[in-house]
């Protein structure tokens, strides 16, 4: 599987995987014109990960504002993760967030309450 480096932009998330370390990140804004087809990729590297690897995976995230697209392709991308970890798989979330902006935290802890693999939300100082 070919690991990408995605710059962002000022509507989309900059995008960095590391198959051999099992690590996903996505950083920044997230309110891309087209949601499915700029996520379509990170699911795809996603489910090829959890399909050829055994290793965790962990999903670093730094979103400051999605839209309501975006919101639904991170919650596809987190079903993906809760199938695994229900299969035994070790999967995780680290959630970065800056202190000042509550709502990104308030967010964070939406998604983690529908979830029962580690999800960490931290704040950065």
């Amino acid at each position: 599987m070919n690991d990408f480096d995605i710059p962002g932009s000022q509507s989309t998330p900059s995008v960095h995987s590391n198959f051999a370390q099992g690590r996903l990140s996505m950083q920044g804004d997230s309110y891309p014109e087209n949601s499915f087809e700029f996520f379509t990729n990170i699911i795809a590297w996603i489910e090829n990960f959890l399909a050829q690897e055994t290793t965790p995976l962990t999903l670093e995230l730094g979103l400051i504002y999605m839209n309501t697209s975006s919101v639904k392709a991170m919650m596809d991308i987190f079903d993906l993760l809760e199938e695994a970890h229900q299969a035994g798989r070790a999967v995780r979330v680290d959630w970065g967030y800056d202190p000042q902006n509550e709502r990104v935290r308030e967010l964070a802890e939406e998604f983690r309450e529908d979830y029962t693999f580690p999800f960490e939300i931290t704040a950065h100082a």
